[in-house]
């Protein structure tokens, strides 16, 4: 299999199946595809179409295959469990049903808006272990339905961000039942080093999201607590040419450890102009070719 580059709807500024003044399904297709890409990630559901049939057609005719799709679940609420449940199978059997092998979680963010938090930034022990048995209970739900993989994807503004927190998420779960989405803009967001971080724990790392971080934006928004959506706003996700992750390290990594699975990028961007994202996505294709990364 080797190292499979693919990108994702985020990278086009899709944050919701229908908020408006955002670019179609079949144009982000296209532009996916002519930016050399041969994989993608299904996006927020409903983005693309939810029957099959469609998507495999609209997927052939350009050469492209999913990889995975994403849910975002409160994951410490054991209250959430049936909303949870409910959004993992019916993203879960399109994904079975479209050849994919992850299904990604997000845990739900704690706050949107700077200033604004709607939840305890970080969780007490009882709720840490609502958040551990609903990750095993999600990964067991979705690997015996579907035979998906959870892959876990640390985020900024929720309770599994920091080097520290993702490490208690490693120790602490079943790596049958989860493995991590090492996602490389978000770890670098919060200091840590995804090269080091990468050699260290690719073990329990199944699926990787690439991107990078401006480093005076960084700086800044870490340093006044600007929330995480506010800084995609000031332009805090970059490509991974003009970050600070050290690509060309994460690259011989990859190949060191015989890194064998997907890469996504995934370039966070808060409604981008719709002429905006294919030279950004055919530019980091081009890069990361460069680097030895695919």
């Amino acid at each position: 299999m080797g190292i499979e580059i693919g990108n994702s709807p985020e990278s086009w500024g899709i944050t919701g199946p229908s908020e408006l003044s955002q670019t179609t399904w079949g144009r982000c297709l296209d532009e996916i595809a002519e930016a050399g890409y041969q994989w993608l990630e299904l996006g927020p559901y409903g983005y693309l179409p939810t029957d099959p049939s469609i998507v495999k057609r609209e997927l052939s005719q350009r050469g492209l295959s999913i990889s995975a799709g994403a849910i975002l679940a409160p994951l410490e609420d054991e209250d959430s469990w049936p909303d949870i449940e409910k959004e993992a199978l019916r993203t879960g059997e399109l994904l079975s049903s479209l050849g994919a092998k992850f299904i990604i979680v997000v845990d739900g963010f704690y706050r949107y808006e700077t200033g604004k938090d709607l939840a305890p930034t970080v969780l007490d022990k009882h709720k840490w272990n609502i958040l551990i048995d609903t990750s095993h209970k999600l990964g067991d739900l979705v690997k015996s339905k579907f035979g998906l993989q959870l892959a876990f994807h640390p985020c900024a503004d929720t309770h599994v961000q920091y080097e520290e927190q993702i490490l208690a998420l490693l120790s602490d779960t079943d790596p049958s039942l989860v493995t991590l989405c090492l996602d490389t803009g978000h770890h670098a967001y919060r200091f840590g080093d995804p090269v080091a971080f990468m050699k260290a724990h690719h073990e329990r790392i199944g699926y990787l999201h690439l991107k990078s971080v401006d480093f005076e934006i960084r700086d800044r928004v870490n340093k006044d607590d600007v929330a995480f959506m506010d800084a995609v706003k000031l332009g805090v996700m970059c490509e991974p040419e003009l970050g600070v992750v050290d690509f060309t390290g994460f690259g011989k990594v990859l190949h060191e450890i015989g890194f064998d699975g997907y890469a996504t990028v995934e370039h966070d961007m808060y409604r981008p102009d719709l002429d905006v994202p294919f030279p950004i996505a055919k530019r980091t294709r081009e890069y990361l070719r460069k680097v030895g990364i695919g």
